[in-house]
């Protein structure tokens, strides 16, 4: 027997594009249901981002949901850049007018927005199969899965794809349509999460001669290590003895001193990419974080741009479903692009910064040196990367 039900929006994604966005739109009272492919075990284990924006955490206030947050997240007024053997720090609070980002794991974030959704009993499906979408270019969506081994129709007049970089959404934007821009780094980061803690109170970038290294954190002890490997490294070639060894030769004399060192609890490998989509709106489809852009991990922009973009869909649906005028759903996809590509071209400079690039010859990396160094003794040019590390206005549309 199949199950049938009718709402405004279904929402295609459960990580925190797709909660963040079903939160919203229940405080402004609009029908939705998710859907999603995965358990919700498997959604909340992916270890992601801990870098919040500001803007980012102003959302989640607004929404009731950062008592967590505020009670255990990190508060961050700075970073430290390490480069030829010193540390330089980047002072965010300073450079930006009292500006700051918290230390919060996606995860915890995820958490944090599951826990409410389920607390006012909103309409989820997880573990779906065979899900197809048809209707985005007519006048209704008609969805159809299998959930719990019963078939599955949902008729919504709007579809929110946040379903990540290889979910369905976009593959249902017509090749004519849809133009993409894509960068694909030739190295990954070899991430290692343990118990120990951090070496340092607050972050450390690390640009040395043997690759890019960095140092975070979730907690004050739960650490966050990234090696910058090929792209092409096997994970079960890293030991976690191996890992910490070459982390600690690329770090400064004090700091590596200062590593403490535990086995891990988590160890993979993550490509670096660039990639944006265009445009994010096709018909009755709107695209949102992962779904339409890509930005590498460096300059922690990618769940902060997902917020952002969440944050104009529910702005661009609420006005919709009050009028019906087209013109609120046909201003969204730019108006995230705006922001999408400022990021955009944040993360790749910074990537292209810290990173080594096995190609380049001495002449570009003197140059990446001379650059550092212009970047600490410059307020100017240190004001830039602050500002845009905290996040660029989300007014800037």
């Amino acid at each position: 027997m199949t199950m049938h039900q009718r709402v405004q929006v279904a929402i295609i994604g459960a990580g925190p594009s797709g909660l963040l966005l079903g939160a919203l739109l229940d405080r402004a009272g609009i029908d939705h249901v998710l859907i999603e492919r995965q358990s919700p075990e498997y959604v909340v284990s992916r270890i992601r981002a801990g870098v919040l924006e500001q803007g980012t955490v102003e959302v989640l206030d607004q929404l009731g949901l950062s008592i967590r947050l505020h009670r255990e997240g990190l508060v961050h007024h700075g970073f430290d850049l390490l480069f030829q053997g010193k540390r330089h720090r980047i002072d965010l609070q300073a450079l930006t007018r009292g500006k700051q980002v918290v230390v919060y794991g996606q995860t915890e974030v995820t958490k944090d927005l599951m826990d409410d959704r389920a607390s006012r009993g909103l309409s989820s499906y997880y573990e779906v199969e065979g899900l197809s979408i048809q209707g985005l270019d007519a006048d209704q969506v008609e969805i159809n899965a299998i959930y719990q081994g019963a078939p599955l129709r949902i008729h919504a007049d709007l579809v929110a794809g946040c379903d990540g970089f290889h979910g369905l959404c976009r593959k249902l934007i017509p090749e004519s349509v849809l133009r993409t821009y894509e960068k694909v780094y030739p190295f990954g980061w070899l991430g290692v999460l343990a118990d120990v803690k951090p070496v340092n109170d607050e972050l450390i970038y690390v640009n040395s001669p043997k690759g890019f290294a960095l140092c975070s954190m979730r907690s004050t002890t739960r650490s966050r290590y990234y090696l910058q490997v090929p792209a092409t490294e096997d994970i079960n070639a890293w030991s976690d003895d191996r890992f910490w060894s070459v982390l600690s030769d690329r770090l400064d004399p004090q700091a590596a001193k200062e590593l403490m060192t535990g086995p891990s609890i988590e160890k993979s490998i993550a490509p670096l990419r660039s990639f944006v989509a265009e445009p994010m709106r096709w018909g009755r489809l709107l695209l949102a974080g992962d779904a339409a852009h890509i930005v590498p991990p460096t300059g922690a922009k990618g769940l902060n741009l997902a917020v952002s973009d969440v944050r104009y869909l529910a702005e661009a649906l609420t006005d919709w479903f009050k009028d019906h005028h087209d013109s609120h759903l046909d201003r969204y996809s730019q108006r995230c692009l705006n922001r999408v590509w400022r990021a955009e071209r944040f993360s790749w400079w910074f990537t292209s910064l810290m990173h080594r690039f096995a190609d380049d010859a001495d002449f570009e990396q003197k140059i990446q040196e001379a650059e550092l160094d212009y970047l600490v003794r410059s307020q100017a040019a240190s004001s830039a990367l602050a500002e845009n590390y905290v996040g660029l206005p989300m007014e800037w549309s």
